[in-house]
C-alpha cells in the first residue's frame, strides 16, 4: 500500500512553476477505519500477532462453532431402550415428572410400524433437559433400563480441541460401514445408539466440516466382525433416521 509521503511525492502531484497542478482522474484517497476484532479475547495471547486477514478468518471459525445454549439442539434429549408399547403420550407423561416437555417423539420403523425402541424429547429449557437426563438415565421403564442423554452439547467457545478429541476416540476396524445422508442433528452418540440396536458396535463418528461443529452429513460405524457389518446394512440401509432416509454400505 502506498504511503501518504509517496503519494504526494509523485511527479503528477508536485507543483510546477510553469504548469498548473493537474490531479489524476483515476486517483482517489480513501481513509479506511479499521474494525476492531472482538473474537480474540478468550483465546491464548500468542494469537495477538495475527494479521488482519488471519484475525477475520479466526473470527469466522469462532462464530461457526459457537452455539446458542437455548437452541433446540441444547434442549434435545435422546431416550433409548424404551419398551415398544410406549407411545408419545405415555413418554411425555413419564418425562414431565422431571422437567417441562415441549415435544416427545417415539421413532417408528417405516415399513413395520413398530417402535424402534428409542425417542427424542425436546425440553422447554436447558435446565429441564439436564434434569431429565439426571433423573431418568439408568432408570427402568417397563422392566427395561433406559439410556438418556443430551443429543448435542453446544460449544460455548472456539475450543476445537473437543472435536479433535472426538475424532481421536474413534476405534477403527476393517469391519466398518459408511452412513450417508445424515440429518444435521445426528451426533456420534445417537449414531452409535442406533446401530447398537442390531449389532455390536466398536465405535462411531459423525464427520464434521473442518474447523467447525457442523455435520458433513455422513459418518462411520465400526464393528468387531463382518457379520455385524452385514446385519447393520440389512437393518438400516434406506431406513429413516431423524427424518431422513440414510444410506448404509461397506466402507
Amino acid at each position: 500500500m502506498a504511503t501518504l509521503s509517496s503519494l504526494f511525492s509523485s511527479p503528477n502531484l508536485l507543483h510546477h512553476p510553469t504548469k498548473p497542478i493537474k490531479a489524476s482522474p483515476k486517483l482517489s484517497l480513501q481513509i479506511l477505519k479499521p474494525t476492531p476484532f472482538q473474537g480474540i479475547r478468550k483465546l491464548d495471547s500468542s494469537y495477538l500477532n495475527l494479521t488482519s486477514r488471519d484475525s477475520q478468518r479466526l473470527y469466522v471459525v469462532a462464530e461457526q462453532v459457537s452455539a446458542d445454549p437455548s437452541s433446540a439442539a441444547a434442549r434435545r434429549v435422546y431416550i433409548g431402550n424404551i419398551p415398544r408399547t410406549v407411545d408419545n403420550a405415555e413418554l411425555t407423561k413419564i418425562v414431565e415428572e422431571h422437567g417441562a416437555v415441549e415435544k416427545a417423539e417415539v421413532m417408528y420403523d417405516k415399513y413395520s410400524g413398530r417402535s424402534r425402541r428409542f425417542a427424542f424429547v425436546t425440553a422447554k429449557t436447558v435446565e429441564d433437559a439436564n434434569a431429565i437426563v439426571e433423573k431418568l438415565n439408568g432408570t427402568e421403564i417397563g422392566g427395561r433400563e433406559i439410556k438418556v442423554n443430551i443429543t448435542e452439547k453446544p460449544l460455548l467457545q472456539a475450543d476445537l480441541s473437543l472435536l479433535q478429541a472426538e475424532e481421536s476416540q474413534f476405534v477403527d476396524s476393517p469391519h466398518k460401514v459408511y452412513v450417508g445422508n445424515l440429518a444435521k442433528g445426528v451426533t456420534t452418540d445417537t449414531l452409535k445408539n442406533l446401530f447398537s440396536e442390531k449389532a455390536k458396535v466398536l465405535s462411531a463418528k459423525v464427520s464434521r466440516v473442518p474447523g467447525t461443529s457442523k455435520s458433513s452429513g455422513y459418518g462411520f460405524v465400526s464393528f468387531s466382525s463382518e457379520e455385524d457389518v452385514d446385519a447393520a446394512i440389512s437393518s438400516f440401509n434406506n431406513t429413516l433416521f431423524e427424518g431422513q432416509k440414510i444410506r448404509v454400505n461397506k466402507a
